[in-house]
């Protein structure tokens, strides 16, 4: 048995920096995500070259199968250096990848059908949601089932709590399932014709609520007009009911407003055009078999019916630019119908894939050493997700890079003219993608409940033949392979490898600035700037890749530094000036997302960035035209606004608490006491576990007396990144140009250098954060420590995730207790005697000995 060889992260990063051409970026996200890996850690390739050769070996096993197969450097040179074809997250990691039993799927939606507003239902969905998170993929789920608050139940609680506590639930849920350093990912939904419809829409207000899950109102064409002309509107229970239960009378405009301006304040709720998005749906023209469309994947590109699955896989537009950045630029549409053909057998070899993926899914289970009524239920889902994605083989073919086609075309971002051309594009992609399907139906047989009557009167199906007259001959005769072919992701992270820009966005910044820490002690160092505590950096320019590119083909040097203004007279000359993410035309953006729907037969993840200032009739302008254009969907993000609703509540009850201290002549609260810290503290440092995540304390000290806690995940993507060896350091309190404060940790490295890890207060899930103001509070207060334990111990908490880092903090803060210190009230659960003192940071027994640690 040949033993695969093992690389050091050193050893990948360093042959991935080679083949990314230097970008440590690309190279980073490439080992720390999509190298195959054991559960211990180990790496098993050394660069993307050695994953392309796993993904083509197993493509060409399925292709094998069938008629016609492709070779093995016919797929390797479509995958190889990230050029054309370019699958997503989970079937990059998954396929091949015998070291992890996870599903090749992106997303994933479930639902029970009838009733399913029981307790048993509801917790049936969010243990089914848990099991789906684990194997890697994304879920959604439509809470429109669930009766609203107030309705009667036959139970002993008498009447429904509603939507939102099974909001929080499902959130928390989330949260508590990692991913291989990342987080699950849950899309909540809600039809606008529930009663409960605008607590859903003000539920993720309000600060630290469903932080794990993005919510999106499901909008009907009848409340759209409802609202537009300020009629009232009718709700009722259950949605869609001859005989409701409940109904209610809302005003359409005002429940819009309040739409429009939670998204103008945090970017949520997204809309879903719902009526839109069934009556472009090829798969509900099988509503009747399963695959009535009931809610989106988390980034809303995919929508589903229950226990569907969906497998991506993104084409690189910028590599059928010929002649790129030049007056001769042209798209090569013949090379790439050609490809487009490929990714859309490739993606159905995938679905072959994700089949076994399935098998071994089960066979785990099977096996697993657990009661048959545990393992049913996993068992159980994963035998409806086989169903139904075998029946349908649904596959999602899309694109990245349409920001740099466009540029690389000399066309501008936004304009009629781009749009017209990136339409043709996205025309060809569709027509091509289905008759690729129809053209394996031949060779491989059509989707099992394929039935062209029943398509007839599709509005897409309609578009395609209108457009391909053959096709649609040709369909009607072999049937089709695929119940449905295309979508458009964000492709956040895999853009860094095609080193383009994302999904159907336009570039967020073609040029910017980054600081790098440096010693200024050392020879041939540049201090461009020095921060309030002494750290010194220089300062670098970071170029868009395809903006460098465009800068070596009309001959502009890329080696000499420009100052500011001549960078900004660079951008002035370029195809990117004034097609950034925040410079676009709004509404040609939202008309060009609507032009391109209409090729697309799932639908578009796409944000619409606003500048701060923009007021909330913007936003409903946004969306009335992203309505109106065809669009399934629409998101708006505006800048600063996620964290301007939580600065927005901490800064009015800091005053509200201020004033009604000044009142009543009581102690100044909480806020008060953060100004009387000294600017800088010591500051030790606890490493935890939670659950399976590595996490670290840190614990401000006043004369040498815990005074503050700062927890946070270690060495996470999105956490806190610290040498093992550091256990001292302190924490500086700054203040930012905004007038708000952070807290930074600093601590010396090996070599003497100073290293800070900026932010501490913002490296938090807000509910931990909530605990930890409060353990910090009553520490500032002087409470004793060991009542500040007791208190920690005391919190009664629903979530395992967040218990599991209170015994941590408990464990960190126990060390500070003097020895011999009693604990009252609490009897030793040996003896009985309550005789306990602290030891060591331990709990021993001075009648039996016992003791307890940790």
């Amino acid at each position: 048995m040949n033993q695969k060889k093992i690389y050091s992260f050193d050893e990948a990063f360093e042959a991935s920096l080679k083949y990314f051409d230097g970008d440590e970026l690309a190279a980073r996200v490439w080992v720390n995500k999509y190298a195959m890996k054991d559960s211990f850690g180990n790496i098993y390739e050394s660069s993307p070259e050695d994953m392309h050769r796993r993904i083509a070996k197993e493509i060409v096993r399925i292709e094998n199968k069938y008629p016609n197969p492709l070779s093995e450097e016919q797929v390797f040179e479509l995958l190889d250096h990230f050029r054309y074809i370019i699958p997503a997250g989970s079937p990059m990691t998954g396929i091949g990848n015998n070291h992890q039993v996870a599903s090749l799927s992106n997303c994933f939606v479930i639902g029970l059908d009838g009733n399913a507003d029981s307790y048993g239902a509801i917790l049936r969905i969010d243990e089914e949601q848990v099991q789906l998170m684990k194997r890697r993929g994304g879920v959604g789920h439509d809470l429109s089932h669930i009766r609203p608050k107030g309705s009667p139940v036959n139970n002993s609680a008498l009447t429904s709590t509603g939507l939102v506590p099974f909001m929080e639930r499902y959130s928390n849920s989330t949260r508590e399932v990692a991913q291989d350093g990342r987080r699950g990912a849950l899309m909540l939904s809600v039809s606008i014709d529930h009663p409960d419809s605008e607590a859903f829409i003000d539920a993720k207000m309000e600060e630290g609520k469903v932080t794990g899950a993005n919510v999106s109102v499901k909008i009907t064409d009848r409340f759209m007009q409802a609202a537009i002309a300020d009629e009232s509107y009718r709700q009722k229970f259950p949605i869609g009911s001859d005989k409701p239960e409940v109904e209610k009378d809302i005003s359409a405009r005002g429940l819009w407003e309040k739409i429009v301006h939670n998204a103008w304040k945090s970017a949520e709720p997204g809309v879903l055009f719902w009526d839109t998005i069934l009556r472009e749906s090829i798969p509900d023209c099988y509503a009747d078999l399963g695959f009535q469309t009931v809610s989106t994947n988390p980034c809303g590109e995919i929508p589903l019916c229950p226990y569907d699955s969906c497998r991506l896989i993104s084409i690189n537009l910028f590599s059928y630019v010929e002649n790129p950045f030049t007056d001769k630029a042209r798209f090569d549409f013949d090379k790439f119908a050609r490809h487009v053909a490929l990714a859309q057998r490739i993606m159905d070899d995938i679905v072959d894939l994700e089949m076994e993926k399935i098998d071994l899914i089960m066979n785990k289970v099977k096996h697993d050493p657990q009661n048959e009524e545990v393992k049913s239920a996993e068992f159980h889902l994963w035998e409806k997700i086989k169903r139904k994605s075998g029946m349908g083989r649904r596959t999602g073919v899309g694109i990245t890079a349409e920001g740099d086609m466009i540029a690389a075309m000399g066309l501008r971002y936004g304009t009629a003219e781009a749009t017209e051309f990136t339409v043709s594009v996205h025309r060809a992609l569709a027509l091509n993608a289905y008759r690729s399907s129809v053209v394996m139906a031949k060779e491989r047989g059509a989707f099992e409940i394929y039935d062209a009557a029943r398509e007839a009167k599709n509005p897409f199906i309609n578009r395609l033949f209108a457009a391909d007259p053959q096709l649609a001959a040709d369909m009607q005769k072999f049937g089709r392979r695929n119940i449905a072919c295309l979508t458009i992701a964000p492709t956040g992270t895999t853009s860094l490898m095609t080193q383009t820009t994302s999904g159907i966005e336009p570039v967020f910044m073609p040029v910017y600035k980054r600081r790098r820490k440096v010693n200024p002690n050392d020879s041939d160092v540049r201090v461009d700037f020095v921060d309030e505590v002494g750290d010194s950096f220089e300062e670098y320019i970071v170029y868009h890749r395809k903006f460098l590119d465009w800068m070596k083909i009309n001959g502009i040097d890329t080696e000499r530094k420009y100052t500011q203004d001549e960078i900004d007279e660079l951008v002035k000359r370029s195809p990117y000036y004034k097609a950034t993410a925040n410079d676009v035309d709004w509404l040609m953006k939202v008309r060009m997302q609507g032009e391109i729907q209409k090729w697309v037969d799932h639908s578009i993840s796409v944000t619409v960035n606003l500048p701060n200032n923009v007021d909330e009739a913007l936003v409903d302008k946004l969306y009335i035209e992203a309505w109106r254009s065809g669009c399934k969907g629409c998101t708006i993000y505006r800048d600063g606004s996620r964290s301007g609703v939580m600065i927005s509540v901490s800064k009015k009850k800091e005053k509200k608490d201020l004033a009604q201290a000044e009142e009543h002549h009581t102690p100044p609260p909480f806020p008060q006491v953060i100004d009387e810290r000294p600017q800088v503290l010591d500051c030790d440092v606890v490493r935890f576990q939670n659950n399976k995540e590595k996490w670290v304390a840190f614990v401000g000290l006043l004369d040498g007396r815990p005074y503050e806690i700062f927890t946070g995940l270690q060495d996470d993507d999105e956490g806190i990144a610290l040498p093992k060896s550091v256990v001292k350091g302190k924490i500086i309190k700054q203040t930012n140009l905004d007038g708000s404060r952070r807290y930074d940790f600093q601590f010396e490295n090996k070599r003497g250098y100073k290293t800070t890890v900026e932010g501490l207060s913002e490296k938090f899930n807000p509910e931990y954060w909530n605990y930890a103001k409060l353990i910090s509070g009553v520490l500032r207060y002087r409470m004793p420590i060991e009542h500040v334990i007791k208190l920690v111990g005391s919190l009664q908490l629903k979530n395992e995730s967040i218990n599991t880092w209170k015994n941590g903090v408990e464990r960190a803060l126990k060390k500070y207790v003097s020895d011999g210190t009693r604990v009252s009230g609490q009897q030793c659960p040996v003896c009985g005697h309550e005789s306990l003192v602290y030891q060591e940071g331990c709990l021993i027994c001075t009648s039996c000995g016992a003791s307890k640690c940790g």
